[in-house]
């Protein structure tokens, strides 16, 4: 079972078996702000409308974007650990006008520690 209680300064969410005494309490506390759930089966993500929108609108380069500047990487340091790639060609990866290469895609993965489907 879950509970949540949200208010706007109170957040409350317990899971597991739950005793009546605190359920009791939570009710006569806060009223009909308390919800319970019997519903503990986990959704696959990749199965969500949000996960497919959001999936379409991810493509190689905005990924590799995201991650040259999560290591706060300008193009011209990515391009020197790419072995010389010059900065417009970076550019030209990220905003998707030059597709990366597979190549490419397996130095990024290295670099930035995730797999290389990600640049792909």
């Amino acid at each position: 079972m879950q509970v949540h209680v949200k208010t706007p300064r109170t957040e409350i969410n317990m899971k597991g078996e739950i005793p009546e005494q605190i359920i009791a309490m939570l009710k006569k506390v806060y009223g009909k702000k308390v919800t319970f759930t019997d519903d503990e089966e986990y959704i696959n993500i990749e199965d969500t409308e949000w996960y497919k929108k959001t999936k379409a609108r991810v493509t190689p380069g905005k990924t590799l974007s995201i991650y040259r500047k999560m290591r706060n990487m300008t193009q011209a340091e990515l391009g020197e650990k790419l072995g010389g790639v010059s900065k417009q060609n970076i550019s030209h990866m990220e905003r998707g006008v030059k597709s990366i290469s597979k190549n490419v895609a397996k130095q990024l993965a290295e670099i930035f520690n995730v797999s290389v489907e990600k640049f792909i």
